[in-house]
């Protein structure tokens, strides 16, 4: 019988800036992150993941559900598409 590492799922509020703006999770254990907006989101409607080389367009009251690569410990920095706010995950080493 194998035995399948739970999926880890984080939230995230987009409202004049990112709500935690720091995520922690485990490497190796799948993880995804939602993003939920509000009304009014300015320049926090383009979300980058510069170390992933990804763009993600968020939508007014809406959830984007993004994939997060846990294969590596370490930092994933993302911020708005103007660079003015900003947050990270935190990929936890496995122990």
């Amino acid at each position: 019988m194998m035995f399948f590492k739970k999926e880890q799922v984080k939230k995230v509020v987009v409202d004049g800036g990112y709500k935690p703006d720091v995520i922690h999770l485990k490497q190796g254990i799948p993880a995804k992150i939602k993003f939920k907006t509000g009304q009014n989101i300015g320049c926090l409607n383009e979300l980058v993941f510069k170390e992933l080389d990804q763009k993600y367009e968020l939508e007014k009251s809406a959830v984007k559900v993004i994939d997060i690569p846990t294969d590596q410990a370490g930092e994933l920095n993302f911020a708005c598409g103007m660079d003015m706010f900003h947050g990270k995950v935190v990929i936890d080493e496995a122990k």
